[in-house]
């Protein structure tokens, strides 16, 4: 084997993933075609949840004093995200190239091997373990490992290679992005709807600013053998717009559509597919990005557990099980808003009725939880604790090593039990896990906070809380659930 698992794509999917089998110590290669990153910026940021995972590997300071915004929308209609405890509408100013180059060092950091230049022409699963044929500066090749996961993009080779099913709508209309510098452009930062169609603009910094140019009425092109020209941008936005921004300098200009596509299993055999290599749709709230980093973040350690030997049965499939329903209900908000968003005349009375709605706290809960991710609940088993299934919520906690945090403690991408009580017998029924599962006891900092009145959680690798107590009786099926048999 020339390593445990094998990585199609070095895009931020596939480098977080690379970097989660590395903190397991998984021998890891990530094999993407580009010999170099193409620069280019379609996401300028990410979510409240995915920026909490990012605190939870130590990684949030690497991305700078970039802004976080309160308020946000959803298909134009802006609302304040802070109405849900810890939600915002995301982490803004951070261009997915620098996301990309702190992923990639980190990864690196930790001992993955990225071969650039390197492209995936074939696939063979045997049932035991993968090959993969590729071809890169020294020729072809082939590579093996148990496990290939497929992080490639929303054209995913080695989605097509290994035989998943993608239905789905094609795209209606084409939409154009760009970053541009030149011409006395205005701020539309959650766009503005004209007769003829819908533009964004917002200052990117440099003088730059991000257009988005949705023409109403322009039907979807076949594939593009590249990105259109900038005249063809300018034309669409002097259309919709009356202004002409045809001497503009364009550091980098790009199509996009509107297709919604989902593969239907994230696992076939001993491949698993992650990101837009299984879900594609319209880029309405920066969901993309980070929805595929949920997904490897849920997939890394339970794959790790696999490669290491200690996964119990059916751990990995639970990975299909937890993430496609969050794909689904993705493609669905996002196709919601592209309808509020892109639409004519026609919208207006549904704009106003959703308008309305928004004016109800209950509303405006649910509609940030899924646009931000924080209210991904898991199905974790029996219990009826507020917390069962969801993610751990950031509070300072007080253990008698010194002050630590409920994120602090998922540094290491090791899952913990958190003995809020000082318990001696929750101690002793995890000590048989203590290879997988750290537990520590410690009390939160202060009282009011979300923990209040919970003697104890256990919480897995990728921040959900697996087991709570009281009311969750014996941790140990959750144990042997999520962290495998008890050592001997």
């Amino acid at each position: 084997m020339d390593a445990a698992v094998i990585i199609v794509g070095a895009g931020p999917s596939g480098l977080t993933l690379a970097a989660e089998l590395r903190l397991a110590g998984i021998d890891t290669i990530v094999v993407e075609r580009l010999e170099k990153p193409s620069g280019e910026s379609r996401g300028l940021g990410f979510t409240a949840r995915t920026m909490e995972l990012f605190d939870q590997r130590g990684l949030l300071p690497e991305f700078g004093d970039a802004q976080i915004s309160p308020h946000g929308h959803f298909g134009g209609i802006n609302f304040d995200y802070r109405v849900l405890e810890g939600a915002h509408f995301g982490l803004r100013g951070v261009p997915q190239a620098r996301i990309e180059r702190i992923l990639e060092d980190w990864a690196t950091r930790l001992g993955a091997d990225v071969r650039r230049g390197v492209e995936l022409t074939g696939l063979d699963d045997d049932g035991t373990a993968v090959t993969a044929h590729v071809t890169g500066p020294d020729g072809a090749a082939a590579l093996r490992a148990p496990w290939l996961v497929a992080c490639d993009g929303g054209r995913s080779t080695a989605r097509r290679l290994a035989g998943f099913a993608f239905p789905g709508t094609e795209a209606t209309m084409e939409m154009y992005l760009a970053d541009v510098a030149g011409p006395d452009l205005r701020p539309r930062p959650l766009g503005e709807r004209l007769p003829n169609g819908m533009v964004m603009s917002a200052p990117l910094g440099d003088g730059y600013h991000r257009v988005i140019v949705c023409p109403r009425g322009v039907p979807a092109r076949d594939r593009r053998a590249g990105p259109p020209p900038f005249a063809e941008v300018a034309g669409a936005w002097k259309h919709i717009t009356g202004e002409d921004i045809g001497a503009a300098d364009a550091r980098w200009v790009s199509a996009f559509g509107d297709a919604t596509r989902q593969v239907t299993e994230y696992r076939r055999g001993r491949v698993l597919i992650a990101g837009d290599a299984a879900h594609v749709h319209l880029p309405a709230g920066g969901q993309g990005l980070s929805t595929g980093v949920q997904d490897v973040m849920n997939l890394g350690w339970k794959l790790a557990a696999e490669a290491r030997g200690w996964a119990p049965p059916g751990l990995l499939d639970t990975y299909h099980a937890e993430r496609h329903p969050v794909g689904a209900r993705l493609l669905a908000n996002t196709r919601a808003q592209g309808t509020l968003f892109l639409g004519g005349a026609d919208v207006e009375p549904l704009r106003s009725v959703l308008a309305g709605l928004m004016a109800e706290t209950e509303v405006r809960r649910h509609l940030a939880g899924m646009v931000s991710g924080l209210d991904v609940r898991y199905d974790v088993g029996p219990g009826d604790h507020p917390l069962l299934g969801m993610r751990v919520p950031p509070v300072g906690l007080l253990a008698g090593s010194g002050p630590t945090s409920t994120v602090e403690l998922l540094r290491d991408g090791r899952g913990y039990l958190l003995d809020a009580a000082d318990d001696a017998a929750l101690r002793a029924a995890a000590a048989p896990w203590a290879d997988r599962v750290r537990t520590v006891t410690a009390v939160p900092r202060g009282p009011g906070g979300p923990l209040d009145g919970t003697a104890a959680l256990l919480v897995r690798p990728d921040g959900h809380i697996a087991w709570t107590s009281p009311g969750g009786g014996d941790p140990a099926p959750a144990l042997a659930r999520w962290f495998g048999a008890p050592a001997r």
